[in-house]
């Protein structure tokens, strides 16, 4: 890299700070990062992650043996901080799974009794896996745990997706600040659930106000999946991208086929905004479950994460069945540009055009 140039330069202390050669991050998409991804990604130069929101603390471990058997690489890992306990409605849960049989098995009425892995153990898992960052989304992290983090020189990327949610961020101790504009695929990482549709901000709105607004690197994340992304988004005061739907066609990312060719063709205006897999909104592709679940004579979601169980059964039937109508199917608002090709090739590409367009 040229440190000619203030952006490029910007990107390469970046690099330089966290042991990267590209300023290429591989977003924590959970149930979507096998290591095998992360290792391919960070084998390019790039940054390994794992959503480990749904990983006990045993998996947790495991991943990050696999990870590091792969790869000198550092890696990133996520949780989610946990929402208050969901409140419960039996008849309106007894809708949605009337709902649901339409679109897959009778669902159990005990399918919504799902809870979490323990947060706090899952935190400890994260301290004793020691990796290079770890990263927060659906709001901050305790500051004793922060405190636990930073003695162990273990770096803290917070994702926000306001302007508000990054101050907040970097007055807690975070090191970096991950912008994530509402074109981003999978759930929405707003602090306040309830918030989640209405403060819908667009990337590049976000990013550069972000950027004044704290003083700590910023990354970018949100509808990045080609070299214009990277190049604008560097060029608007990010260090570094951010980028998962532009992942999820490579093979390394063992995506069920249907999924990952649907991604390949999907158009901006083809995704949607929906509650109606998880509970808490999300990003995915506008099937025909998803649109049926947000048409008007649907009955509302249940809340998080007991939509999650409510689903699950469909889910699991549309996976094993490669049926992209009925998938939880994540995706960003750039998803056509994803590419179907090894991840090293990928982070390789974008970044060598990125830098092309930015000389």
């Amino acid at each position: 890299m040229s440190t000619s140039n203030p952006v490029i330069a910007r990107a390469e202390a970046f690099c330089a700070a966290y042991g990267l050669r590209v300023p290429i991050l591989l977003a924590p998409m959970a149930g979507a990062c096998p290591a095998s991804l992360s290792i391919a990604v960070a084998n390019a130069g790039g940054l390994g992650s794992c959503g480990a929101l749904l990983m006990q603390p045993a998996a947790i471990k495991v991943w990050a043996a696999e990870m590091r058997a792969g790869s000198n690489g550092g890696f990133n890992l996520n949780l989610w901080i946990p929402d208050p306990p969901a409140t419960r409605d039996a008849e309106a849960e007894d809708a949605v799974r009337a709902f649901l049989h339409g679109w897959g098995p009778e669902v159990a009425r005990e399918a919504g009794d799902v809870s979490p892995p323990d947060f706090a153990a899952q935190c400890e898992a994260l301290l004793e896996v020691g990796p290079t960052i770890i990263s927060s989304i659906m709001g901050l992290y305790p500051p004793p745990f922060v405190e636990r983090m930073k003695a162990k020189r273990i770096k803290w990327f917070a994702n926000a997706t306001t302007v508000a949610e990054a101050k907040a961020a970097e007055a807690a101790g975070a090191d970096v600040i991950v912008a994530q504009g509402m074109e981003a695929g999978g759930h929405r990482g707003a602090f306040d659930a309830a918030k989640a549709q209405t403060e819908l901000v667009g990337l590049f709105a976000l990013l550069p106000a972000i950027v004044d607004a704290v003083k700590v690197p910023v990354v970018a994340t949100g509808g990045i999946a080609d070299a214009r992304g990277i190049a604008a988004a560097l060029t608007l005061g990010a260090s570094a991208a951010q980028i998962g739907t532009g992942f999820l066609r490579c093979p390394e990312a063992k995506l069920a086929p249907a999924w990952a060719d649907a991604i390949g063709r999907t158009l901006p205006e083809q995704t949607l905004v929906t509650r109606a897999f998880s509970g808490r909104p999300g990003r995915a592709i506008a099937t025909a479950y998803a649109r049926a679940a947000t048409a008007p004579d649907a009955p509302d979601p249940a809340p998080y994460p007991v939509q999650r169980g409510l689903t699950q059964a469909m889910r699991d039937a549309a996976t094993k069945n490669n049926d992209i109508d009925r998938i939880q199917a994540w995706s960003g608002q750039s998803a056509r540009l994803a590419m179907a090709e090894p991840a090293g090739n990928v982070v390789r590409e974008l970044w060598s055009g990125a830098q092309t367009l930015l000389r």
